[in-house]
């Protein structure tokens, strides 16, 4: 793009794969992950994964799996009230907005921070440039757009529905009875010389993300139209969905407890894992002399949603040990929490070994899982170790035997999952260190 570049990366199906990213600008491109350049590139490999018009760009794909890093400076962030599919217009005059507000936030005092912009297949990160601290992590998937303006690149992010109580309704001024569903975006802006680069290589991600996703899934798009594809994967209903889960009222809780001043809650906490659509942190144990557990109203395995209305939601584990810990000086705690069950039970549904599972496991724990597949769709995490596959412990089980048990299944493939470092703890393999 020669001059100012807009990229909007939609999620066309009910599950948001990386299927498709745009980048409209005076000359449009387009990046689609469809066949339909065929006729263009055809030659006698026997995959066109490899045809590299797929995915043009100014990145080698292998480099966008592994990850890319931009030097820019971090201006600011703000939140915005969106509509699920809103027009190319509306996402730019959104871009212009949350510009205008972070600039007007600090006037001329402005902070600026040098950051290092980390964009792969998998996530875009923003770290400190000097302490290499994660200032922002967010899975591809939930980018909804990126748009540069000359040097400024404004990067939007969805996170939770918006508009589900009152309080969200007076602040935007909307009706609850009845309307659209309208997303909350945290829009993060950006000064940089490579600007238009760094919004192309996001869009770029987005059409190598679809290429893994059909390889990881067995698919060759020869063979399997986008469209073809999405209605496999939509045919399949989400399984333990958070978001249904987390909308019952009964499930959420508004808790307040009492403590010593000078004494810590007592409480262990853990990363929810990646594959949970609100990434937040999840209790993990508990000290039986502590105010966290006297209190009678927490559990192990409900997650945390905010404390003294600071919400958790997205921040690194290491910030939110840190929240927690600044509560000694505090007499009463106020919790936001969604009670939620130790043991996560994940639903596979895997119609024959053409469909690769999608996710991989060492030593019994998921260390990877591949977006939008049909491990995600079950309720699989990354970090979580496997307890039960079709109702048979695998907690003894030796490494080879856990893998060959997965790749031979089809059909239903139950499983039964926790945080790997909770079970350490409930196991006694790990000895817990309370905040």
């Amino acid at each position: 793009c020669e001059s100012k570049c807009e990229s909007e990366c939609e999620c066309e199906s009910k599950c948001e794969c990386e299927s498709k990213c745009e980048c409209e600008s005076e000359s449009e491109f387009e990046w689609e992950c469809e066949s339909k350049c065929e006729s263009e590139c055809e030659s006698e490999s026997e995959s066109e994964f490899e045809c590299e018009c797929d995915f043009p760009g100014p990145c080698e794909p292998e480099d966008l799996i592994d990850g890319i890093i931009f030097a820019a400076n971090y201006l600011g962030s703000t939140q915005l009230l969106s509509n699920k599919n809103p027009s190319k217009g509306t996402r730019m005059s959104q871009a212009q907005e949350a510009l205008t507000q972070v600039k007007s936030q600090d006037g001329d005092s402005q902070t600026v921070t040098e950051v290092d912009l980390f964009i792969s297949t998998k996530a875009v990160k923003v770290m400190n440039a000097d302490s290499q601290e994660t200032l922002m992590d967010s899975a591809l998937r939930s980018i909804s757009y990126i748009a540069d303006i000359g040097s400024i690149v404004v990067l939007m992010a969805r996170t939770r529905m918006a508009g589900t109580s009152s309080q969200d309704c007076s602040e935007a001024d909307l009706s609850c009875s009845e309307g659209p569903r309208r997303y909350r975006m945290i829009c993060y802006v950006f000064e940089s010389e490579d600007a238009q680069l760094i919004a192309q290589s996001i869009g770029q991600a987005f059409s190598v993300a679809y290429r893994e996703f059909l390889r990881a899934n067995g698919i060759n798009p020869k063979d399997l139209s986008q469209k073809q594809y999405s209605d496999i994967i939509n045919s399949q209903e989400m399984y333990n969905d958070d978001l249904v889960h987390f909308s019952n009222s009964d499930n959420c809780k508004e808790l307040e407890l009492e403590k010593q001043k000078g004494e810590s809650l007592g409480v262990v906490i853990v990363e929810s894992g990646w594959g949970s659509i609100l990434p937040t942190v999840i209790l993990a144990n508990m000290l039986n002399s502590g105010p966290a557990a006297r209190s009678g109203k927490l559990s192990v395995g409900d997650q945390i949603m905010s404390i003294n209305n600071t919400s958790l939601v997205g921040l690194p584990l290491a910030t939110c040990q840190g929240i927690i810990k600044g509560l000694k000086s505090q007499v009463q705690v106020k919790l936001s929490i969604v009670s939620c069950p130790p043991v996560t039970t994940v639903l596979i549904k895997r119609p024959n070994l053409k469909f690769q599972l999608g996710f991989s496991v060492q030593n019994g724990i998921i260390c990877s899982l591949m977006r939008g597949g049909i491990a995600e769709r079950g309720g699989v995490r990354v970090g979580h170790r496997i307890i039960e596959i079709n109702g048979q412990s695998v907690v003894a089980m030796p490494h080879e035997k856990i893998v060959q048990t997965l790749s031979v299944s089809v059909g239903e493939i139950n499983m039964k999952t926790m945080p790997a470092v909770m079970f350490r703890l409930l196991t006694g393999q790990e000895i817990p260190v309370y905040i």
